[in-house]
Order: structure tokens, then C-alpha cells, then sequence
């Protein structure tokens, strides 16, 4: 699942039952958002809302919303 979270990309993997949240650079280099932590009880379509709920603080006028993005 890819994700634009208040204007920040956010990718999310769940393998085996498990949440692993990752940042990606403007050239896609991925690395481990280690400061998102994810429940594993947390299911797919509850994850966008607990995103925009944990990170409400970055939200700003001009980025104010987590949106999926379709690749």
C-alpha cells in the first residue's frame, strides 16, 4: 500500500500479519520508518485512518489529507 501522508510518502507491507512502514525518497530509495509503529490487530482498510491519526501533527494547510496512491 502506497501512501501520501500529509504530503510525505509512506509505504506499508503487511507480511505474515505484520505492519512494516516504510519512508521513500524523491529517487525511491526505501528506508524503515522505525518511528511508525503499526498493531498487527490493525486491518487494511483501518490502516489509512490509524496513519492519519498517529501523524496528525504533519498534517499543514497545504497538506492536510492521507491519500492512497494508485501505481
Amino acid at each position: 500500500m502506497k501512501l501520501d501522508v500529509y504530503g510525505k510518502r509512506v509505504d506499508l507491507d503487511n507480511a505474515h500479519g505484520r505492519w512494516h512502514v516504510f519512508y521513500v525518497g524523491h529517487e525511491g530509495k526505501k528506508r524503515r520508518a522505525t518511528d511508525i509503529h503499526i498493531p498487527d490487530n490493525v486491518r487494511a482498510h483501518e490502516v489509512m485512518q490509524f496513519i492519519a491519526d498517529l501523524c496528525h501533527e504533519w498534517a499543514t494547510p497545504r497538506n492536510s489529507t492521507v491519500r492512497l496512491i494508485d501505481e
